[in-house]
């Protein structure tokens, strides 16, 4: 039934929209691009010719979608996203001051990078194991 994962949506007010447009494109390196008129302002995020990162602005006051229990916890860890050169990646990383953990893992076949984006949320980079 499912293919494959299409796109992540985030909201947040637009000071902090402002701050995860410049997060995905200078950090992770998502370009900027088309987004259809939706009567609300926003971003989409492209890798690969796809717009895989939708910012939306969260008005003020805004209910997000569906019934909002403020008992419940959240769930959302993060976000993967394929990398392919890690040693770039790293010194590009440390070039911005961005903190992140590595973690290496054989069994998985994965090299794989954990940072946090400006609004907390968890980010991962996926690269090819290499011994």
């Amino acid at each position: 039934m499912i293919t494959g994962l299409h796109h992540i949506n985030l909201r947040a007010p637009a000071a902090l929209l402002a701050m995860l447009r410049d997060f995905y494109r200078d950090v992770l390196g998502l370009s900027v691009g088309p987004r259809p008129d939706f009567g609300s302002p926003g971003f989409w995020l492209y890798a690969g010719g796809q717009p895989i990162v939708h910012l939306s602005e969260q008005r003020p006051n805004e209910v997000k979608h569906g019934p909002v229990d403020p008992a419940a916890p959240g769930t959302f860890d993060h976000a993967a996203f394929q990398g392919d050169d890690p040693r770039a990646t790293a010194a590009h990383l440390a070039a911005l001051g961005i903190t992140f953990r590595e973690s290496r893992s054989p069994v998985t076949g994965q090299h794989q990078f954990f940072l946090k984006d400006p609004a907390g949320n968890g980010v991962e980079i996926n690269f090819p194991y290499q011994g």
